[in-house]
């Protein structure tokens, strides 16, 4: 059976948050029309606990690892979506196959603050990434 489901690469740098959030949101509020996955450009080697934190509160279970870009490099994707928020972070740029948009949104890797306080820019840009991505890609 083929797969007919479209495709969509998140792309940040350290591919440990805003990705992964954007990846696991996809995968489960449109998993029936959309495949997604993430990775970056110097990837962290991790899922950041509090973006795992943040995706179980809105009950998705995180399935994903931190993975570099050149994994996918010979990978089809019918959208490349970058996610960095700040314009002099160094974002990826993807020279792969697919359709590339930005949607910028702040890094919650940089709050400061106590764990609360933390968390709470995390919930923050997963409501953010939640309010914008699965309509964007309902139009696309």
């Amino acid at each position: 059976m083929v797969d007919k489901r479209k495709t969509v690469l998140f792309l940040c740098t350290g591919n440990s948050c805003r990705s992964q959030i954007a990846e696991a949101i996809v995968n489960a509020r449109l998993g029936d029309q959309w495949r997604a996955f993430s990775a970056g450009t110097e990837p962290s080697g991790y899922v950041h606990p509090m973006a795992i934190q943040a995706l179980d509160e809105i009950d998705i279970q995180h399935e994903g690892v931190s993975k570099h870009t050149d994994e996918f490099r010979e990978t089809d994707f019918d959208l490349v979506i970058t996610v960095c928020g700040d314009a002099a972070e160094k974002c990826p740029i993807w020279l792969g196959r697919g359709a590339k948009k930005y949607i910028g949104f702040d890094d919650p890797a940089n709050a400061t603050g106590s764990k609360e306080e933390k968390l709470i820019d995390f919930r923050r840009v997963r409501d953010e990434i939640a309010e914008k991505i699965p309509p964007f890609l309902e139009i696309f």
